[in-house]
């Protein structure tokens, strides 16, 4: 996976110390809110000792870049890809085959309702 979309990056629009929260947030689809919580959480049971490898996340994460994404919907492939890319790769199979179901019906279809087409090549017969 060296695909930009795949790797992590801290999100410095919605930040609200250094953006390694709304990073995760965005990394995982999970809402920043409920990952800010959690980390404070982390904190407290810690005693402030994850305090560093926040801060250290934040030197050495790369910032997010502008148009990493171009809509909502590609966003959530994305993680989606992220959080299991094998059940992703089955939804896109399962969704390729669907379409390929429906253009031979499409093509059935058409074939066997052109009267045309069909008188075509029954002359070439």
């Amino acid at each position: 996976m060296n695909s930009p979309r795949t790797r992590f990056y801290k999100d410095k629009a919605n930040k609200k110390l250094m953006g390694v929260c709304a990073g995760i947030a965005d990394y995982t689809g999970i809402n920043s809110i409920w990952v800010r919580l959690g980390f404070l959480g982390l904190v407290f049971m810690t005693g402030g000792a994850i305090l560093p490898i926040y801060f250290l996340v934040g030197l050495l994460a790369d910032k997010k870049p502008q148009q990493l994404y171009v809509d909502r919907q590609e966003q959530q492939f994305w993680q989606g890809v992220r959080q299991s890319p094998a059940r992703t790769a089955r939804e896109v199979k399962g969704q390729l085959r669907e379409i390929d179901r429906r253009l031979a019906e499409v093509e059935t279809f058409y074939v066997s309702s052109n009267p045309r087409l069909s008188s075509e090549i029954e002359r070439l017969r």
